[in-house]
Formats: structure tokens, sequence, C-alpha cells
């Protein structure tokens, strides 16, 4: 684990169409615990997405799209984008979902299309698939499965007409064959996850409830769960141990949903925190979680597997994504370390300042002598 990067959505007064603050881009580096605001998106009146494929970073931020040089975090290139709100990538190219509102009517914004793809090498327009030969509604989360596409459709933008469709796409063709329809009790899906078998949607119907599809690629074949005593969308969520982990929207509680019962309800696991992002570090098994006033602050948790917070760390205002940037395939660990105080390295430079003590350092997985390398801590 390089780096942490953090997309901060900034604070856009919806009431006076202002920019009050723009959004930010940001890391956070795991060793050193150090959080670095690295460029602001000035013009934006916020962000919605940020990947990360090869060597480049890919952000969308309002009508724009940017590519950063994820060595150097310089700015390459950008591309207009109307509506611009997801990316996913599929070999040389960058998918490119889209949906927006009108500030003053409050009317969705109408586009002839609602799927674009970019190319990723200087971001210049591919093709797109028009609401003749593609989705005719608003798009938003995407997943790419080899040469397969899954896009949600859920016009999100249009009050009372919400939809519940997956959009299929073969890459290879660049052609749209076809949509499944979750069914009536999955409107809006608001976020998809992919266990590698199964794609999961939570939806947020119409804000009067919930519920969790379970999408069999198999068989494209959903079952739809709706979930009892819950009178509002999911805020946020994410797949943890082949689980789904999601909160209410303005609830503190979060819930862990098991796929293989597929039970009406979620369990709760102990948090008393509302949340606005959610992602799962599944190198060190933690749990990334972001809180946020939407106006003044913004902080990143990270919690272990027993949901013990270890660490956190203030960033920009609506910390809306979070993405780790991993710059190693070694898959097994080579050697597991237990620091105590009898058994400390500390790296000092030249003028005697400390760089590095061992003690300071979280629990987890660190590279030494290229070897993937478990360190655990005794108590000091």
């Amino acid at each position: 684990m390089h780096q942490v990067l953090i997309l901060n959505e900034g604070y856009f007064d919806f009431t006076t169409n202002q920019i009050i603050v723009p959004p930010t881009i940001g890391s956070y580096d795991p060793l050193t615990q150090v959080y670095t605001s690295i460029d602001t998106l000035s013009g934006s009146r916020f962000a919605s997405d940020m990947i990360i494929d090869g060597d480049y970073i890919y952000i969308a931020a309002d009508n724009m799209l940017y590519k950063y040089d994820k060595y150097t975090m310089a700015a390459i290139n950008n591309q207009q984008v109307d509506g611009i709100r997801n990316l996913a990538i599929w070999n040389d190219k960058i998918i490119v979902t889209r949906g927006d509102y009108d500030n003053t009517t409050f009317m969705p914004v109408l586009f002839n299309s609602y799927l674009q793809i970019f190319n990723t090498s200087d971001l210049s327009f591919y093709m797109q698939f028009d609401t003749i030969s593609g989705p005719k509604w608003s798009t938003q989360n995407m997943i790419v499965n080899n040469d397969m596409l899954y896009v949600a459709v859920n016009n999100a933008y249009e009050w009372g007409n919400e939809k519940g469709i997956v959009g299929v796409v073969d890459m290879s063709t660049m052609y749209y064959t076809g949509e499944i329809d979750l069914g009536p009790d999955a409107k809006n899906p608001d976020n998809m996850l992919f266990d590698g078998t199964n794609i999961y949607t939570v939806n947020n119907k119409d804000w009067s409830g919930a519920s969790i599809s379970k999408l069999d690629l198999a068989t494209s074949t959903p079952t739809t769960v709706n979930m009892s005593m819950v009178s509002t969308g999911c805020g946020t969520s994410c797949l943890r141990d082949n689980k789904v982990v999601y909160q209410i929207s303005g609830d503190t509680d979060l819930y862990e949903w098991d796929p293989a019962t597929m039970p009406i309800s979620g369990i709760p696991i102990g948090f008393a925190q509302n949340f606005y992002t959610l992602q799962m570090d599944n190198i060190n098994n933690y749990l990334y979680t972001s809180s946020t006033d939407f106006f003044s602050y913004g902080s990143v948790e990270i919690y272990d597997s027993a949901n013990v917070m270890i660490e956190s760390f203030n960033c920009g205002i609506s910390p809306g994504k979070i993405v780790f940037d991993i710059r190693n395939n070694i898959t097994s660990i080579d050697e597991s370390i237990v620091l105590d105080s009898e058994k400390n390295t500390i790296l000092y430079d030249l003028s005697g300042r400390v760089i590095l003590n061992e003690k300071d350092l979280p629990s987890g997985v660190y590279i030494k002598n290229n070897q993937k390398v478990y360190i655990s801590k005794s108590d000091y």
C-alpha cells in the first residue's frame, strides 16, 4: 500500500449556486500516517468519482474528466464531459456514466447519451451509446468483468420516476446487448458491488425504503430482498469479507448483510457514527470510513477486523471517494514480525532527527528486503 487517495467533494451552496470550497485531492501515507493535500479542482461544483489504472489516476468532477500521473501527481489531460458521474476502465478505454439535474427547475437534464467512452491515452472521445442504442435514462455505477460491462440505470435525477435496470455492454464489440430489470422493489440502485460471481446493488427506491439485489451473472437472474424496518435509502455501502456492509441514510449504525442467507435485515456490527463513504482495504483487512458535515470538515477513520479504530486523520470537506494505490504484486506474506519494546529500530538522518520509529508503525503489511512482511506490535 503506497498511498491512500482521497477525493474530497468540497462544499457547493445549492441555494445560492456558489462554490464555497472546491473539490480537492489528497494523499494519506499509511507508513508515516501523514495526510497531504495534492490539488484543487477549481471551478468544479463537486466531484463524483476517482479510479486508478496503471500509472494514472482518473477523476470525474462536475463536468470535467481529469487525468493525473500517480507518481508525480501532475495533471496531464482534461476533457469536458457534461453530466459526468462514474468511471470504469476496459483496456485502453475509459467509460463514463452521465446524469444531472437543472439547479433552477430541479428537473433532470436530458442528454442524447448516458454512456460514453473515451481513450485513456489523451481522454479524446471514442464513441457513445445514444438513447436508442443504449440506456434511455441517467446511469451511475459500473462493474467491468472481463469483456462485459454492467451499468446501473437508475434515472436518479427524476424524482418519482426512478428505474432499477442493469444495462449490459459487450466491450469487445462495443454493443449494448440488453438490459436486466431488477424488479419493482429494486428501483434507484445507488451502488454496485462485485464478488467475482455476483453483482450486488444497494437500492434506494424513492428514498422511502431500501433493498439489496443479487444478480447472478451466470444466469442474468436477479433476486431482491427488501430491508425491513427501513424508512429511507442507504447512505453508503461496501463489500467486506464477502458480506454487504451498509448504513441507512442519516443513521449511525452500520449493518452487515450476508448474501449466502439473504436475510430481510442486516445485523448491526457495533458502530455509532454516521459515515459518508466506506472502502475496504483487502490487503490489511482494514475498513476505511469517512465522515463530514458537508460544509466545514472532513475526516477518515480506519478500523481493524475487530471494528476497533486504529487511526484517523483530517482531510478536505466531504471525502466521498477513497482509493488505494497498491504498487506491488506480491501475493503472499513471507515473514511475520512482532515488535516489542526491546527490539525497536529507529532511523535518523544526519542531523539526528528521527525519520522513522518502528514502534510508531501501525500493524499491517510492509515490504522488507523485497518481501511482504506482516508486522504486529506487542504492548509498549
